[in-house]
């Protein structure tokens, strides 16, 4: 487990690294984006008092993280083995804890980052549990090295330590704000996640007693030589333990009662990125761990197919936006599980882009959403109507992530969905094609009908129509110009959807030639 000891003896080897003169590496860098928060939240909790040093310790740290994971993403692409590792205390894999950042890490790092900073400022102009609570910032900062270590780290004891990092701190945000349910809902969130836990820690268990060890690199050794039973065995457990983390039918049900009654704020960072850890978890898993004929394609088709359906039904069935946000969460995981479950290059180069797509795009939305609620006063459907005049900023940054999410062309959304059908159709893959496109038409029916009822209809409610009315009700700058960052890292995706789409590619070759990964991390001396 990473520990106070480890990362204070961390801290000495990274001085050294630094300052080695034939080093010439980035591996200084892996362990930067779990430290660097670790360490600030301790500070923040020194300066609960103060919540403008609070604010400026968060943001310090969130952006210095931005900036050491881009830098990582540029050097880690252009080496030619495409890694970086660290080894804690310089202790050689398998007997030390490894971190390791590839392309697909890489990837995560950066734009979970850029997603954190920008609700942080989200939360910092909405001016509500960020400025009632001194545990707001130690708490998100935790979260944000969880979030992080779940990406980097090399072996699936510490990925255990990571989730339940992000648990903790999970639980502490879900439950900020007095709201009606929350503590309910938070509950139901915990079980769940205690549940998952202890098949996670069992899991760990009998892997540890067939093979003797918990680093992944080695498991990609040593799980191959076990009987295709056993290969089998561990490849379902895995799945349904980071199933139920990424929210898969029917695994998901946690999810819609957890998420709508949280801060909004803590909502869009939760819809964002908690759920693609767990998507992350199995693609790593499963294309790391298993051999080919252990890799269940057929069960995650279907499982893919029934997310797909599920979710938006669920949809379709909310009046609440935050609630019919929360069910398309849901759907939309079933994609990228689609794109892994085809086991080709083109498949996982869309998962991986169809990922990050949805990261920034469903984080938008559910920073609009809490725009609409602050103006509004409310988010059911039934209670709001005609924003576009009376809020007509909200309107547009709603329209952007909305068009991208359905796969209108030319927005991300479109680059996402058409390169896994195209993956789909050059497999012959015709029944998941099939659903996936029926998903996306549904999903075009429930934007339009966010789009007619907020924007658009007519507002029944007197309290509500008195808070639309012009200057009655103002949106703080921040909460604006953080949601506008947000809906322009979108449109970036289209404007460089090639160059991203080709990192992706890259990413997932990487993925499935893990050879360069093992050898990386076992060879890697300090």
């Amino acid at each position: 487990m990473i520990g106070a000891v480890d990362f204070a003896t961390w801290g000495g080897h990274l001085a050294a690294d630094a300052l080695a003169p034939d080093r010439g590496s980035i591996d200084v860098l892996v362990p930067f984006s779990v430290i660097v928060p670790l360490v600030a939240a301790a500070v923040s909790v020194i300066a609960a008092r103060n919540r403008i040093a609070q604010r400026v310790i968060g943001l310090g740290a969130l952006l210095a993280v931005l900036v050491a994971n881009v830098v990582l993403l540029v050097r880690v692409d252009d080496m030619a083995e495409g890694i970086a590792v660290s080894q804690a205390g310089g202790w050689a894999a398998p007997l030390g804890i490894s971190l390791v950042v590839d392309r697909l890490a890489a990837i995560m790092l950066v734009v979970s980052s850029l997603m954190l900073v920008s609700v942080l400022v989200f939360a910092i102009g909405q001016q509500a549990e960020e400025r009632r609570f001194a545990a707001f910032h130690p708490v998100y900062l935790v979260l944000a090295a969880g979030v992080s270590a779940s990406f980097i780290t090399g072996d699936l004891f510490n990925l255990f330590v990571a989730f339940e990092m992000m648990l903790v701190a999970s639980y502490v945000l879900l439950t900020l704000g007095g709201r009606p349910g929350q503590v309910r809902s938070g509950m139901s969130y915990v079980v769940i996640s205690l549940i998952a836990s202890t098949f996670f820690i069992t899991a760990l268990a009998l892997v540890y007693s067939a093979t003797g060890t918990v680093n992944m690199a080695e498991l990609s050794e040593r799980i191959p030589q076990l009987p295709s039973g056993v290969q089998t065995g561990f490849s379902l457990l895995l799945i349904i333990v980071f199933g139920i983390k990424a929210g898969l039918f029917p695994l998901f049900f946690w999810l819609p009662d957890s998420y709508p009654t949280a801060p909004n704020a803590v909502t869009a960072i939760f819809a964002g990125l908690l759920t693609k850890v767990g998507v992350y978890a199995i693609i790593r898993t499963q294309l790391l761990l298993f051999p080919d004929d252990a890799r269940q394609g057929t069960l995650l088709l279907v499982v893919a197919a029934l997310t797909m359906i599920t979710g938006v039904l669920g949809a379709i069935a909310q009046d609440d936006l935050q609630r019919i946000l929360s069910f398309h969460i849901i759907s939309h995981i079933g994609y990228m599980i689609f794109g892994l479950a085809l086991f080709t290059l083109a498949g996982i180069a869309g998962a991986i882009f169809y990922i990050v797509h949805h990261i920034v795009v469903k984080t938008a939305l559910f920073l609009v959403a809490g725009m609409i609620e602050r103006k509004a006063g409310s988010d059911r459907l039934s209670r709001i109507g005609g924003m576009v005049r009376s809020a007509p900023m909200i309107a547009v940054l709603f329209a952007f992530p909305a068009l991208s999410i359905v796969g209108i062309p030319p927005f991300s959304g479109f680059v996402a969905k058409f390169a896994l059908v195209d993956a789909g159709i050059s497999v012959e893959q015709w029944p998941i094609v099939a659903v996936a496109l029926a998903v996306s038409l549904l999903t075009m029916y429930v934007m339009g009908r966010i789009w007619a009822g907020a924007f658009w209809g007519t507002c029944e409610d007197a309290a509500v129509s008195d808070r639309l009315r012009p200057g009655q009700t103002r949106v703080p700058l921040l909460m604006t110009l953080s949601t506008a960052v947000v809906v322009a890292a979108s449109i970036a995706l289209v404007v460089f959807a090639g160059p991203m789409y080709d990192l992706a590619e890259r990413a997932a070759v990487d993925l499935l030639v893990p050879q360069n990964y093992v050898q990386q991390v076992l060879g890697a001396t300090k």
